[in-house]
């Protein structure tokens, strides 16, 4: 049985200890309450890094509007990289129709920005990502500027601003009266229903929602970067909502990446893992 002296012993204690001292030397703030509609809540995390005043970014789930919490945040690694991340709650589609979604997103960024000080992030400049609906959610309160409607009155921060200085969308939808023709025979089983929930029928039945609703239609040169990623084999949100998006965006001038992972589908270790994290990583750093 090997023998160690006691000095060697303290050495390896101390050691053990400061490795756990840093790998907890991050904090998450569980379950903030940033407001609240009709009596229901509406609530966000926030992860903070070590050192104050990080910058913040904004995370918004996927799940088709109808499904998914803001417990899971797949680019939480960026907090390792000095980043604040808020994820935040929203109505869901079988609750409340669009465009509640986006009056949540914005009450949540209003809050935020009232309660920097508080919690001890910059919030001068913030980014906003999301998934799958939450990177169309991502998108669309970024490239909406005092909208007529899609502002709202949820929350009691209003004199604050709602807007984001860059944006990151992971394969999510830009415009939703083309989705359907571009969708899998898998795809359209998915977005169909999902559709109906989220704007109240399909998009011919409800054009004016669904162009409302959908990024494309409201890109104007005032706009913020953007970093799309998005699968090639993505048999639920076609690649080409990123394509448009990207388009759109060329048209006036404005700054937008377009990452395609090539073999990738909806979602899974590809997006997050250490290549892309650093690619999110280093835009944002270009932008805030």
């Amino acid at each position: 049985m090997p023998r160690f002296s006691t000095p060697a012993v303290f050495l390896s204690l101390f050691l053990m200890f400061s490795l756990i001292q840093s790998a907890s030397s991050a904090e998450s703030l569980l379950d903030i309450e940033f407001a609240r509609v009709d009596g229901t809540p509406l609530k966000l995390d926030l992860h903070l890094p070590d050192q104050k005043n990080a910058s913040l970014l904004v995370w918004i789930h996927g799940g088709a509007w109808r499904r998914g919490s803001r417990s899971g945040v797949p680019v939480k690694s960026l907090v390792d990289k000095g980043w604040a991340i808020a994820s935040v709650d929203y109505r869901l589609s079988p609750i409340a129709k669009f465009p509640a979604q986006i009056h949540d997103i914005k009450a949540a960024i209003r809050f935020l920005r009232a309660k920097s000080r508080e919690y001890g992030y910059d919030s001068e400049r913030i980014g906003i990502l999301g998934a799958s609906a939450g990177g169309h959610l991502a998108a669309l309160t970024g490239v909406i500027n005092e909208v007529q409607g899609l502002e709202g009155s949820v929350g009691n921060h209003l004199e604050e601003n709602s807007s984001v200085q860059a944006i990151v969308s992971l394969y999510g939808a830009s415009n939703l009266t083309t989705i359907l023709k571009q969708s899998t025979p898998h795809g359209l089983g998915v977005r169909k229903p999902a559709l109906d929930l989220f704007i109240g029928g399909q998009p011919e039945e409800v054009e004016e929602t669904a162009k409302m609703a959908s990024p494309v239609f409201h890109v104007d040169a005032s706009d913020p970067p953007l970093l799309l990623i998005h699968g090639d084999q993505d048999p639920q949100m076609p690649i080409n909502q990123s394509h448009e998006l990207h388009g759109k965006y060329k048209e006036h001038g404005l700054d937008s990446r377009f990452e395609v992972i090539y073999g990738g589908a909806h979602g899974g270790s590809r997006f997050y893992d250490e290549e892309s994290i650093s690619k999110i990583d280093t835009f944002l750093k270009e932008h805030l």
